[in-house]
């Protein structure tokens, strides 16, 4: 790991939970960011520690995936004391960063307006179901609602299927994603100007954001999205998933040239000035029969067949994988997409790293972090509370239950 990291002279109080918003952070944090998750203790933390269904007590894979290379104190922010202990963070952070329902921040004053008297640089990014203001505002935002609510899933599937949802949670993905620029941008802002600000990001809006071009072509045109066979591209013929004679792949011309290459390649030289097939336009008017050949045409050899014309000839194409095939490309670790953890219960965890590249690539990594397991970091270290201190706030029942709070004292952190 190199001596300094991007991001290591930023630190983020992190009232975060599930997916969304730990996606946005494990960004920030394997930059660098000091990531301090706040956890509440009356719901036994952050939900992901439970789900299944690789899930033991408080740990689960879905909870390490999210959560590497981060810190976590549970705080009852519900208690004057937890309170307490949330603002003297604020006093030494630079953003506050949650992902809760669109009112909650309100209530439970995590914006800037209750913040700024404590640190007029605080940015305060929210990451909610639809935002601060709205009619849905109150409602909770999951990626499977959004995806159904934004008009994705009405372009997604096979033309006589269902509607079908992304297999992997693309809204929370992507609003994790603009959320951590959009916290970034404030503070740069609030270095620049000494003044920080909210973050009004929400689920919805970037599922609305992400429809861009069939959303632009749905505004000023008569334009009705359909859903295309094999996961067809909506205008480029062909770009699509074909059947071969022992699996599937995907096979693309978004520029012509590429349909000058491939024509030769699937024994038809001549489609490649064929006034049906020359151009996007011609393709696109004779698209049923186009397709009709083509998927006949590459049933009749196997993908690895296949592949090694299209790849030589410089045409977009590849293999549909299964999610394991993907981690067994070559690519994958030349490009050291997999990274490891130890872990008190489940052993050595692989899992993806994030795509995030500023320099050389982060190479030493933290394990997702126990419930509270930071106690003694915080209190004692970060914060500089003596003993007596964190024993009247441990009493007072600011880090949940006295019985079960780790009582780790400041000498010992």
């Amino acid at each position: 790991m190199p001596e300094k990291l991007p991001l290591q002279d930023i630190r983020i109080i992190a009232v975060e939970q599930y997916g969304a918003g730990p996606w946005g952070s494990l960004h920030l944090a394997e930059l660098g960011a000091e990531v301090i998750k706040i956890e509440d203790p009356s719901v036994r933390g952050d939900v992901g520690r439970y789900v299944p269904p690789y899930a033991e007590g408080e740990d689960s894979l879905f909870f390490e995936a999210f959560n590497r290379d981060k810190r976590s104190l549970s705080l009852d922010l519900a208690t004057p004391e937890g309170r307490a202990v949330f603002e003297d963070l604020v006093r030494g952070a630079d953003a506050v960063y949650s992902n809760l329902r669109g009112d909650v921040p309100e209530k439970i004053r995590i914006r800037y307006d209750d913040l700024k008297h404590l640190n007029p640089r605080i940015v305060c990014c929210s990451l909610t179901g639809f935002g601060m203001t709205g009619p849905r505002r109150t409602e909770p935002g999951y990626d499977y609602i959004l995806q159904g609510l934004a008009g994705w899933m009405d372009v997604t599937g096979e033309p006589d299927g269902p509607p079908t949802k992304s297999g992997l949670s693309m809204v929370d993905y992507s609003g994790g994603f603009i959320a951590a620029i959009s916290l970034l941008a404030g503070i740069h802002a609030a270095r620049r100007d000494g003044v920080g600000a909210d973050c009004d990001v929400s689920l919805y809006d970037t599922a609305v954001a992400m429809l861009n071009y069939p959303g632009t072509w749905a505004l000023n045109t008569d334009f009705v999205p359909q859903r295309p066979r094999h996961s067809a591209h909506p205008s480029l013929v062909p770009f699509q998933a074909f059947q071969t004679k022992d699996s599937w792949i995907i096979v693309g011309c978004p520029k012509e040239k590429f349909w000058q290459r491939l024509a030769p390649v699937v024994g038809h030289p001549e489609w490649a000035t064929d006034p049906r097939y020359a151009t996007f336009a011609a393709r696109g008017e004779n698209r049923e029969e186009l397709l009709a050949a083509l998927e006949e045409i590459f049933t009749t050899r196997t993908s690895d067949e296949w592949l090694s014309e299209l790849y030589p000839a410089g045409i977009p194409c590849g293999p549909i994988n299964t999610v394991r095939d993907a981690f067994e490309e070559e690519h994958t670790h030349a490009r050291e997409l997999i990274v490891e953890t130890e872990h008190p219960r489940f052993g050595t965890v692989r899992q993806p790293r994030t795509a995030v590249s500023v320099g050389p690539v982060r190479t030493e990594h933290r394990r997702a972090p126990g419930r509270n397991e930071d106690f003694g970091y915080v209190t004692g270290e970060l914060l500089g509370y003596d003993d007596t201190r964190i024993a009247e706030l441990v009493a007072a029942g600011a880090f949940g239950d006295p019985a079960t709070t780790p009582y780790l004292p400041a000498s010992g952190s």
